[in-house]
């Protein structure tokens, strides 16, 4: 009697459809993938569009780190919180430096200098960023001259500081203009010259009643349409400009006592958020003595946005506090060094 040959099933056959349906990702050359990964890296609103990338894939986590992807990185996808500081983030942003992206030099430069409290490391990273023309790099080392920050009052260098704003102003920075602007006004650094200070602050009037204007025309999002705050000086509601990501990671840094200063106050323009980095760098308003500023640009733009409507002469506050009765209430844009 003949024996049965036990049989082994065969695998089933894959058809081309299959093959081609699970090669399709593999089959794409470095070029093409690390291509798509810069217009994902240059687009990004959020770090964490990047993040997410890396945990896609052994292939995308080695991709994303490319060079080239991280030298387009734009400013949001750098917007590191300061809650979620780490070294991992610290590291993410030194990868982006050597690779050539001018916003990461300057992001990280900022947060060395001022957080980090790594003067040096963090004003070459700065100067690194402004020697490729990044206009707020510029005006930043600009402030920095302007009060010596880093150093004692003896180190200010006020015509570095003008010479920088003007550079900045050159490349379109409304604040630098406006700086500049002041700063020509009041012969600070510079030699006076009244006319020419208040054509340049009307200059930086126009830019930013331009730039609204165009980011209305251009978004059909009825918030755009106004903030109920006369920042123009032709009349104008123009919305608040809009804060740097570097500038939100130093208030949330300084406001949460993370650099363990205490004596030290932050910009009161709600948009800046630089620190003192000694004990009275910064000016007091001569009126009332109760908010202080880095810049007289920062000055002159919080006036316009809350401190004009607040501004209380203090020997009026004394009288007020007293029951006393001293008039009318008087508001100002001098600064007085208190140092």
């Amino acid at each position: 009697m003949r024996k049965k040959q036990k049989t082994t099933p065969s695998p089933p056959r894959r058809t081309n459809a299959t093959v081609e349906e699970s090669d399709l990702f593999d089959g794409l050359p470095d070029d093409l993938v690390v291509f798509i990964l810069c217009k994902v890296s240059s687009s990004a609103s959020s770090p964490s569009d990047l993040i997410s990338i890396l945990f896609t894939c052994k292939r995308l986590n080695r991709l994303a780190v490319h060079p080239l992807v991280l030298s387009k990185a734009s400013p949001k996808a750098l917007a590191i919180r300061a809650k979620n500081w780490s070294e991992s983030a610290h590291r993410f942003l030194k990868l982006c430096v050597n690779s050539g992206n001018i916003e990461a030099s300057y992001t990280l430069g900022m947060i060395r200098f001022y957080c980090l409290q790594n003067r040096g490391s963090g004003a070459s990273l700065m100067a690194k960023a402004a020697i490729k023309t990044h206009a707020p790099a510029l005006y930043s080392l600009a402030v920095i001259q302007f009060n010596g920050s880093g150093g004692s009052k003896n180190d200010k260098n006020l015509k570095a500081g003008v010479a920088l704003c003007a550079r900045a102003a050159f490349l379109g920075h409304v604040d630098a203009l406006r700086e500049l602007g002041h700063c020509l006004q009041d012969g600070y650094g510079v030699r006076q010259n009244v006319a020419e200070g208040r054509r340049l602050l009307v200059q930086a009037n126009t830019r930013e009643l331009a730039s609204v204007l165009r980011a209305r025309s251009a978004s059909p999002d009825p918030s755009v349409s106004g903030s109920g705050c006369l920042l123009s000086d032709f009349g104008c509601d123009v919305t608040e400009p809009e804060t740097h990501p570097v500038n939100t990671f130093l208030k949330e840094w300084f406001g949460s006592g993370c650099d363990g200063s205490s004596g030290l106050r932050m910009c009161s323009h709600v948009g800046c958020g630089r620190p003192e980095t000694r004990p009275h760098e910064f000016r007091r308003c001569s009126v009332c003595g109760a908010v202080n500023y880095c810049s007289r640009g920062c000055q002159a733009l919080d006036w316009k946005l809350r401190h004009k409507m607040e501004c209380v002469p203090m020997e009026q506050w004394l009288d007020d506090n007293n029951g006393g009765d001293n008039g009318g209430v008087g508001g100002g844009e001098e600064v007085g060094e208190q140092n």
